[in-house]
């Protein structure tokens, strides 16, 4: 389970809080060959975002059209949040039709600067 204080800390430390990034969703699962290793299995750009304080989760949603979110739009929306809510769990929702999943990490791709949250298949 990773929770907001997790995120700002790791856009901090791995992309030392660049604005410019966009937020994206990336799929991983396991091989079916060998079981310790994760698969890339798609992505998909994140588009917005909110938080659910009765299920204390800030939901993070993917947008098959449109403009991806920036790290700096989400960042500063985070850092204004009262301390209690920094140990809401953050959830990725893929669509409408499935529960919005529990992130496993975050990672990001320089070059293309993109900031990924991972979630399993």
């Amino acid at each position: 389970m990773k929770v907001i204080i997790d995120l700002i800390e790791d856009i901090r430390d791995s992309i030392n809080n660049s604005e410019s990034y966009n937020v994206t969703a990336m799929l991983l699962k396991e091989d079916s060959s060998n079981k310790k290793n994760l698969i890339y299995a798609g992505e998909a750009p994140v588009g917005s975002f909110y938080v659910d304080k009765i299920a204390k989760t800030l939901i993070l949603s993917v947008e098959k059209e449109g403009e991806s979110l920036k790290i700096g739009e989400l960042v500063k929306h985070l850092l204004i949040m009262d301390m209690d809510m920094m140990m809401y769990e953050v959830k990725l929702a893929v669509s409408e039709e499935h529960e919005p999943q529990s992130l496993v990490g975050f990672g990001f791709n320089a070059t293309d600067s993109k900031y990924a949250l991972f979630i399993m298949a």
